[in-house]
């Protein structure tokens, strides 16, 4: 005997409502969860789990749900309040201040920012970094750090500046065929009207950011954050001062990193380097 439908709340959150929604408009078109999963080719669990608020939507999914039921951008509207709500409650200030952000300027040191990782490259990371999470845990989060890359996708997108360590390029995430993939899409960003990728050769030596990543953001109002990271913990930063001393030494690194042309020629040289 099938389990009856879990009862759905979408007074809850914009989760909830997109799932109860997608329920509803299912239902109305006289479509099983089976049928519907043929249409939009995701599995019908992963579905079913969506429907009743277990996993947030993948970033591709409003927008064939839309196309499936004829609603216009309705699923993709609620997919931009509901992607939020993926994110744990410490990292939610910094989401919303990264989505009012003008100006973003990155320095990683260690793995390709998450704003520009390839699906399968995230999900080698989260794989590692989480060895005991099921599959669909790991997915879950692959679509959390996958929905933040849409501002990326905006109208009027931020203009974003990366510094990246050689270390980030020349450490092989996900195998071969992953980092290729990787490394071909950084070689897009790199300097494009919005974007600019810079490497920081290992000849360099040492700077004031070692050790960790650091994200200064400029917002539409001109106010000022830096978010820094290590391995599991990240501190928000307000303080004008503190956001000053972080700028210069992201400026410095800047100034010592590889200029466009030249880090696209050594990001392609590592591309094209046999395996």
């Amino acid at each position: 005997m099938a389990r009856p439908p879990r009862k759905l709340t979408p007074d809850r959150s914009a989760r909830h409502l997109f799932g109860a929604d997608l329920r509803h408009r299912r239902e109305a078109a006289g479509m099983t969860l089976e049928k519907l999963a043929e249409v939009v080719c995701y599995s019908r669990s992963h579905l079913a789990r969506i429907e009743t608020a277990e996993h947030v939507p993948p970033p591709d999914l409003p927008g064939r749900l839309d196309e499936v039921f004829g609603t216009g951008e309705h699923f993709a509207r609620l997919y931009a309040i509901a992607r939020h709500e993926i994110h744990p409650d410490k990292y939610r200030r910094r989401m919303e201040l990264e989505a009012r952000a003008r100006v973003i300027d990155e320095y990683a040191g260690h793995l390709v920012p998450g704003l520009v990782q390839t699906e399968d490259y995230a999900r080698a990371l989260f794989r590692v970094s989480n060895p005991k999470a099921v599959p669909d845990e790991i997915e879950e989060m692959v679509a959390a750090r996958l929905s933040r890359q849409a501002l990326l996708r905006a109208e009027s997108p931020p203009d974003l500046s990366m510094v990246v360590d050689e270390a980030v390029i020349r450490r092989p995430i996900g195998g071969p065929a992953v980092m290729r993939a990787q490394l071909a899409a950084l070689i897009d960003l790199v300097d494009t009207p919005t974007t600019t990728v810079q490497v920081l050769p290992f000849e360099h030596g040492e700077h004031a950011l070692l050790g960790g990543t650091l994200r200064l953001m400029t917002l539409d109002d001109d106010s000022n954050f830096a978010y820094v990271e290590s391995i599991a913990t990240g501190e928000l930063i307000e303080d004008p001062q503190t956001i000053r001393a972080r700028r210069r030494s992201y400026d410095l690194l800047r100034a010592y990193a590889l200029s466009p042309s030249e880090s696209a020629a050594f990001i392609r040289a590592l591309l094209e380097a046999p395996s």
